[in-house]
């Protein structure tokens, strides 16, 4: 299994923006899908976007459309969530996580890796 490690989770204001990174350690991202999902307080986890291998992004939580995209980086094994316009809903434990098959919104689907999390939270 590939070991993940997402970052760039902080506490920042309605509308301003966060980059997440999730990067592999002991593999290769290349060749795999990578899902972002999160969990927000007292709720359960969500499949928000994905990138497949070959680089097609998919959208699965019509709120962050718009304000959320996807990229890679082959060279440095990561896998980028920028979020811009950030709102308070937006708040939650974002993982990341990689399966060797296409994308999917399907938690339980992912058994190639999962990150720890990183935590952003939405405040003024």
């Amino acid at each position: 299994q590939l070991q993940l490690v997402e970052s760039g989770g902080d506490l920042v204001q309605p509308g301003g923006s966060l980059r997440l990174s999730c990067a592999a350690s002991g593999g290769t991202l290349d060749h795999y899908a990578i899902g972002w999902f999160r969990q927000a307080p007292g709720k359960e986890r969500e499949g928000i976007l994905c990138i497949s291998s070959s680089g097609n992004t998919y959208t699965y939580v019509d709120s962050v459309k718009g304000r959320f995209t996807l990229s890679r980086d082959s060279a440095k094994s990561t896998v980028y969530l920028q979020m811009n316009s950030l709102e308070l809903e937006d708040t939650g434990n974002y993982q990341c996580a990689a399966r060797r098959t296409s994308c999917t919104m399907i938690d339980h689907a992912y058994r190639d890796g999962w990150g720890q999390g990183t935590l952003v939270t939405v405040s003024s």
